[in-house]
C-alpha cells in the first residue's frame, strides 16, 4: 500500500520501464502518489490496469507506451511521445529486465542478446536520451541487483547484465554532473514478485530464501523515489543495497 506522506513529484515528468507489474508497478504507483506525470513503458502487455491504477493514486497524468527497451528507435520514439504529451522528461527509471537460466556451457549468442538488450542495452538507450533531453535537476536511477555483486549458479548473463548496469549508472553520473543530471542504482535482493517465485533455482531447493529475506515492491519504490527526489540532490553514482541485509550475510 502506498502512503502518501509528500507530493515531491508534483508535476515532474517520469519514466517507468517495466512498468506494468512487479517492482515496475509500484514505483509508478508510488510517483502518481506523489503528484507526477508518470509515463507507463512496457511491451506486450495490457497496460489498462496500470493507468488506472495510477491515476487512481494520484498521477496528474498518465501515458502508457508500448516500448521493446532493446530497440533504440522503439526508445527514441517513446521519448518522443513523453516530450510531446508531458513538455520534459524528469526523472528516468530503468526497471524492465528479464532473467534466462541456463549453464554457462549452454547460453548461445540469442541468450546473450535477449538478456542484455533488455537489462543493460535497454537502460543505456533511455540514458542517452535523458542527457539529451532532460534539464537541470533530472534524475536516472537504474534498478540493477544484488545478483551484480554476489550470484548463484544458471544466471550468468543476468548477473552480468546488472553489474553492467552498475558500470552504466557510474558513467551516467560522470557525464550527467556537468548537465546538473544525477544517476544511481538500486540493487534489490529477494523481492515478491513473479520473477522470484518463477525462478527454477527456488522451485528446485538449489537456492534457498528465508522469509525475512524477501522484501516488498513498494520498499524497492520507497528507494528508487528517494534517489530521484531532491532529499538525494547530493547523491550520485550510488549503489543503494535494498535487500534486507541479505547481501550482508551471503
Amino acid at each position: 500500500m502506498v502512503t502518501n506522506t509528500s507530493r515531491r513529484f508534483e508535476q515532474r515528468s517520469v519514466i517507468v520501464t517495466g512498468a506494468c507489474g512487479g517492482i515496475g508497478l509500484a514505483t509508478a504507483r508510488r510517483f502518481a502518489s506523489e503528484g507526477a506525470r508518470v509515463a507507463l513503458v512496457d511491451h506486450g502487455v495490457d497496460m489498462r490496469a496500470a493507468v488506472a491504477a495510477c491515476s487512481a493514486a494520484g498521477a496528474s497524468d498518465v501515458i502508457a507506451i508500448d516500448c521493446d527497451v532493446a530497440t533504440e528507435h522503439q526508445v527514441i520514439d517513446a521519448c518522443a511521445q513523453v516530450l510531446q504529451r508531458f513538455g520534459a522528461i524528469d526523472v528516468v527509471v530503468n526497471i524492465a529486465g528479464m532473467m534466462v537460466f541456463k549453464p554457462l556451457t549452454e547460453l548461445d549468442r540469442a541468450d546473450w542478446q535477449r538478456v542484455l538488450g533488455v537489462n543493460l542495452l535497454g537502460a543505456a538507450y533511455f540514458t542517452r536520451q535523458a542527457l539529451r533531453h532532460m534539464g537541470q535537476g533530472g534524475a536516472i536511477v537504474n534498478v540493477a541487483s544484488v545478483h551484480a555483486r554476489a550470484t548463484t549458479p544458471l544466471v550468468a548473463a543476468y548477473a552480468a547484465s546488472k553489474a553492467g548496469l552498475l558500470s552504466l549508472t557510474r558513467s551516467a553520473a560522470i557525464e550527467g554532473k556537468p548537465l546538473g543530471i544525477r544517476a544511481n542504482a538500486i540493487l534489490p535482493g529477494a523481492v515478491d514478485t513473479p520473477m522470484l517465485w518463477s525462478n527454477p533455482n527456488l522451485k528446485s531447493g538449489a537456492e534457498t530464501i528465508a522469509p525475512e529475506d524477501v522484501g516488498t515492491p513498494d520498499a524497492i519504490a520507497a528507494a528508487i523515489a528517494f534517489l530521484a527526489s531532491s532529499d538525494a540532490a547530493f547523491v550520485s553514482g550510488a549503489s543503494l543495497d535494498v535487500d534486507g541485509g541479505r547481501l550482508a550475510k551471503l
